[in-house]
Formats: C-alpha cells, sequence, structure tokens
C-alpha cells in the first residue's frame, strides 16, 4: 500500500519508527515531514500529506503530534480526506469500518509505540463496512 505520512516535532520519533516499520512490511512510505524533532507548526506539514490523500497519490495518510488533535484538525480542512482521531484499537477499527477513514491522527504523548503500531495495523486492514454508513459518508462533503 502507498501511505503519506507526516508529523510535527511532538510526533517526530513516532513518525521515523511508523516509517521504518511500514517499509520494512512492504508498504511504500511518502515522508510529508518534518524531518527533526526541532519546533514546527504542524499545519505546513500535515496538509500536504492530507492534499495527498485527497486527490489519491497516496491511498492512506498517516498523521502525528504530541495529542494529534491540532493534526486532526488540518488534515480534516481538506475537502476528501477523513481523518479519524485514534487512541486505541476500537477507535482505529471503527474510523475504517463506519467513517471510511482514509488519514488517521495519532497523539505520541498519549499513546505507545506498540499500541499506535496496533491502531496502524487495524487502519490499513480493516475494510469499510459501507450499507447504512454510506449516506453518512456521502453527507460528510455534499
Amino acid at each position: 500500500m502507498k501511505i503519506g505520512i507526516a508529523s510535527d516535532h511532538a510526533g517526530f520519533s513516532y513518525k521515523e519508527a511508523l516509517r521504518a516499520w511500514l517499509q520494512a512490511l512492504g508498504h511504500e512510505v511518502i515522508d510529508f515531514g518534518c524531518y527533526s524533532d526541532a519546533s514546527t507548526d504542524y499545519p505546513q506539514w500535515i496538509r500536504p500529506c492530507a492534499e495527498a490523500v485527497a486527490r489519491g497519490a497516496v491511498e492512506r495518510g498517516i498523521v502525528l503530534g504530541g495529542s494529534g488533535n491540532g493534526e486532526a484538525i488540518v488534515a480534516n480542512r481538506i475537502k476528501g480526506c477523513r481523518c479519524g482521531y485514534c487512541f486505541n484499537e476500537e477507535t482505529a477499527f471503527l474510523t475504517r469500518a463506519h467513517n471510511d477513514a482514509n488519514c488517521i491522527a495519532i497523539g505520541q504523548r498519549l499513546v505507545s509505540l506498540e499500541m499506535a503500531k496496533r491502531i496502524v495495523e487495524l487502519f490499513l486492514a480493516t475494510p469499510f463496512e459501507g450499507g447504512r454508513h454510506i449516506p453518512r459518508i456521502a453527507a460528510i462533503d455534499p
């Protein structure tokens, strides 16, 4: 799968770890930055990743920050990017199965790296259920 990934400084170490792990699993990972743990403004890095998701340049996106909240907000400002805020396995499953999310946000300060990997695994493996959720998804961006 072709996956976009981006972070600010507070999500940088998880971005690096997840990027390497996903590549080792055989995924193509496009890194939209940031490229160090020096303080930076998250919209600069998150927006290009979300735009790539929305235009189909990548199949899925993963955005990371300290809490993940700001990153989710930025990603969801891009029409066609549906970013779910995930902090455990259930949120990762539901954001795919019910919301057809094509991007997730994770907070490095709030979950362990092991949990972040489980979240990503579920995000990548869970199919959209369709059915009753289709009109709900259609109503997001009429």
